[in-house]
């Protein structure tokens, strides 16, 4: 094995190949010291015999030195002198190492993709150094040592650094739009990466959009698309996500509103939030577009030409369509809920209780959760009315409030909690007596037993005892009712930010 100064290549490339995978999370202490003696050894030849070696570190380094701030924000940060260092050796190889002569019809850094190439190199390098190391690439080891070559790598490594500063290198992503992509995939599939905030990630898509450029915005403005659903989903409790979301779109769609164009059709855009996604920020950059036309075949059934994706007579139509879903999320999810109507399904016409019906939409079956918040808030509303709704129907309500909350998915409106909160805070307040008044325990919670045992005890005319039941006092018992109450307060507080219920 090859060694450089005593060290041997292969440890060299695994330090940056280490670095090429954290670069998220750099330690820049750490690592600015091989990035600096890597970009001293090739600004001081850079058209030696080792210059392909440097040339080829400071390409896997770079993902790293894209993090690094142009501007070193306080007194004793180096990474923008680390940046500038790497970024002139880089300049210093290509200009003498791009015009050598050569008899290669190719060379490989001209067929080289970010998401498949990027992390062979640290494995590759030392196998280049080594004649005698097994040879199984595409292109021959010559034409990887070739002078206009490394000149290549040297421009990808600077247009990693500052993605568009550089001709004459195969498209690619942005850093941060791939790490984007990565995030979101996380997110849109509910794996998200350890410490993602992903309500940040989600509003981050409107932010981008509403600071895009025009040639952006059509990009910017499918991955708002994309991540709408979820935000919409119920999985997001901060109305700041959705307002930020809807504001981006209002302020773009100005800009499609008079055009025109002759397509005969235009695209039909994925189902899915992460192929969106993907394309959104695909075409939100200058690089990604050029990475779009060179695979535009993966992202559609047929060849679907770019000006056809980002036509802007279609993106007035994915931009009012998008709209119409994020107004509409968030007025069910953060507007106020009409429950009067729920009177005519869940009441009989002598006034009682649809008990039958009440208990069989308790069943914590997903065909149920469609019915929980409104259902939960109805009967908050109805308990709420005291004296004029009998002592067992009250239990019943204060139940199925509580229950409806355990079964709602992916989580309880606004709405919902807000209301059954206000109900089960009152009922945990009111005065109890230190001891039960009954022998017998409280009721069970457990769904098989509440779903027969609630409409025996609501109705026992009606509904024969399954079994041993619990006598009227154990149901009408205060202390159970504090039980009910303060387990669906726990449940219920910091659902929701505090500064969602204004605006309403």
């Amino acid at each position: 094995m090859r060694e450089i100064d005593g060290t041997p290549l292969d440890e060299l490339a695994r330090t940056w190949g280490d670095m090429q995978d954290r670069y998220l999370y750099p330690s820049r202490g750490e690592y600015n010291g091989p990035v600096l003696d890597c970009a001293a050894r090739l600004v001081a030849d850079p058209g030696g015999e080792t210059a392909y070696v440097w040339t080829l570190g400071l390409a896997i380094m770079a993902p790293y030195l894209a993090g690094l701030p142009k501007e070193d924000l306080t007194e004793g940060d180096r990474g923008a002198d680390v940046r500038r260092e790497a970024e002139a050796a880089l300049r210093a190889a290509d200009g003498h190492l791009r015009d050598q002569p050569c008899d290669h019809d190719t060379h490989p850094y001209r067929t080289h993709e970010a998401e498949e190439n990027d992390e062979e190199l640290p494995g590759l390098l030392p196998r280049l150094a080594d004649e005698n190391a097994e040879w199984d690439e595409n292109q021959p080891r010559e034409e990887w040592l070739c002078p206009r070559n490394v000149a290549g790598y040297a421009r990808i490594a600077l247009d990693i650094i500052e993605p568009g500063q550089v001709p004459d290198v195969p498209p690619r992503l942005p850093m941060e739009d791939r790490e984007d992509i990565d995030t979101l995939e996380g997110v849109l599939e509910l794996y998200p990466g350890a410490g993602t905030d992903v309500a940040s990630a989600i509003a981050s898509q409107g932010w981008n959009l509403a600071l895009a450029e025009p040639a952006d915005r059509p990009g910017r403005l499918q991955a708002v698309r994309a991540v709408s659903w979820h935000a919409v989903s119920g999985m997001i409790r901060d109305k700041s996500v959705l307002d930020d979301l809807i504001n981006s779109v209002e302020k773009v769609l100005p800009d499609f509103a008079d055009a025109t164009c002759d397509h005969d059709a235009h695209p039909r855009l994925s189902g899915s939030g992460t192929a969106a996604s993907r394309l959104g920020i695909t075409l939100s950059s200058p690089g990604g577009r050029a990475v779009y036309e060179r695979d535009r075949h993966s992202y559609f059934h047929g060849d679907v030409p770019l000006e056809q994706v980002v036509c802007p007579v279609f993106m007035a139509e994915v931009a009012q369509e998008t709209l119409a879903e994020l107004r509409e999320g968030r007025d069910r999810l953060f507007g106020p809920r009409d429950t009067s109507h729920l009177d005519a399904e869940y009441l009989r016409a002598d006034g009682r209780l649809e008990i039958g019906k009440i208990v069989e939409r308790l069943d914590g079956k997903s065909w149920n959760q469609k019915y929980a918040d409104d259902l939960g808030l109805w009967a908050a509303r109805r308990y709420d009315r005291g004296g004029r709704v009998g002592d067992r129907e009250r239990v019943v309500l204060l139940l199925v409030a509580h229950r409806t909350m355990t079964i709602s998915y992916p989580g309880p409106v606004l709405a919902a909690v807000e209301g059954i909160t206000a109900t089960m805070r009152a009922v945990a307040a009111a005065p109890r007596p230190e001891e039960c008044a009954h022998t017998d325990a409280h009721p069970p919670l457990d769904s098989g037993k509440f779903r027969t045992d609630l409409p025996h005890f609501y109705a026992p005319d009606e509904f024969p005892p399954a079994g041993e039941v619990r006598g009227v006092e154990s149901w009408t018992c205060p202390r159970f009712a504090a039980e009910i109450a303060e387990k669906s307060v726990e449940r219920l507080e910091g659902l929701y930010e505090e500064d969602t219920e204004d605006e309403w």
